[in-house]
C-alpha cells in the first residue's frame, strides 16, 4: 500500500507506510521530476523516492522560476520540513544543477534540526564562492544550447522542435541564469556524509572535480565513478540505485 507523497506542489512520488528512508531527488538544469519517474520501482521497498518538481515545467508550466538557487532552496526546504514531520529520515540526491540545490537544501534542513542522513551529489563539483569565481552574466540561448548539446546530444534535440522549444526553453534559461549567479558566501561545511558520483567521460565535470566536495564537508566525501558521460546515470541506473540502497540501508 502506498499513500500520496505530493503534499505540496514541489514534490512528486508516493510514500510507503513502512519505508525507513526517504530519498529526495533534485533534477538537472532544464530537468523535471519525471527524470526520476521509474526510480521508486527499482529501489527496495524500505526506500521511498520523491522527486522535486521545479517551477516552469511539466505540471508547473505557469509557475514562475525563483531568481536564485538560494530562493529555490528556501522553498524546497520548507516543503521537506513538512514532509519530514511524520516520516522517515531524509537523504538527498542531486544531479548536475540538482547537486547545487541539494547542497543548499541540506544546510537549511540541518538548521531546522533535520540533518539529511546522506547527501549524494552527481555530475558537478562543489559550489564556488565569490572570492573564487565571480558571478557571470547569464548565457544567451545559443550558449545554453551549445552546452546542452555537449552534455546530452540526444536530449538536446527537443529544443530544436519548433512547437516544443517555446514551451521548454524558459525553464532551461532560468536554470542557467541561477547557476551563473550562484556564488554562496560563506561556503558552508556540511556535517553530513557525502557521496560524489560522476561519469568517467563527463566533459564538464572531470573525475578530479568530484573530490572538491571535501572543501564543504566535515568529513572526506566518498567518490564513486561510473562508466559514461554527464548523463551516465541513465545507462548505469541499476548500478547507481544499488549504490544508493547500500549507503542508505
Amino acid at each position: 500500500m502506498t499513500v500520496p507523497g505530493t503534499r505540496s506542489r514541489w514534490l512528486r512520488g508516493t510514500r510507503s507506510p513502512g519505508a525507513r528512508t526517504l530519498l529526495v531527488c533534485f533534477p538537472h538544469a532544464g530537468g523535471a521530476a519525471g527524470f526520476f519517474h521509474d526510480w521508486a520501482a527499482l529501489t527496495p521497498p524500505w526506500l521511498d523516492v520523491l522527486a522535486v518538481q521545479y517551477p516552469s515545467r511539466q505540471d508547473r508550466l505557469n509557475d514562475p522560476c525563483p531568481a536564485t538557487i538560494e530562493e529555490l532552496a528556501d522553498t524546497v526546504a520548507e516543503a521537506l520540513v513538512r514532509e519530514a514531520a511524520d516520516g522517515p529520515p531524509l537523504a538527498l540526491f542531486g544531479h548536475s544543477m540538482g547537486s547545487a540545490v541539494a547542497y543548499e537544501v541540506a544546510g537549511r534542513l540541518t538548521d531546522a534540526g533535520i540533518a539529511p542522513a546522506r547527501l549524494v551529489v552527481s555530475g558537478r563539483g562543489r559550489p564556488r564562492g565569490p572570492h573564487e569565481l565571480a558571478p557571470r552574466a547569464a548565457p544567451d540561448d545559443d550558449e545554453i544550447l551549445r552546452h546542452v548539446r555537449t552534455l546530452d546530444p540526444a536530449g538536446a534535440a527537443l529544443y530544436d522542435h519548433p512547437d516544443l522549444r517555446p514551451v521548454i526553453m524558459p525553464a532551461l534559461r532560468a536554470d542557467f541564469r541561477m547557476l551563473a549567479a550562484h556564488r554562496p558566501a560563506p561556503l558552508r561545511r556540511l556535517a553530513v556524509p557525502v557521496t560524489a558520483c560522476g561519469g568517467d567521460r563527463d566533459p564538464v565535470c572531470p573525475v578530479a572535480e568530484l573530490s572538491s566536495w571535501s572543501d564543504v564537508t566535515a568529513r572526506e566525501p566518498e567518490v564513486r565513478v561510473f562508466e559514461g558521460g554527464h548523463f551516465y546515470l541513465t545507462p548505469r541506473k541499476a548500478d547507481v540505485l544499488a549504490l544508493l540502497a547500500a549507503r542508505l540501508a
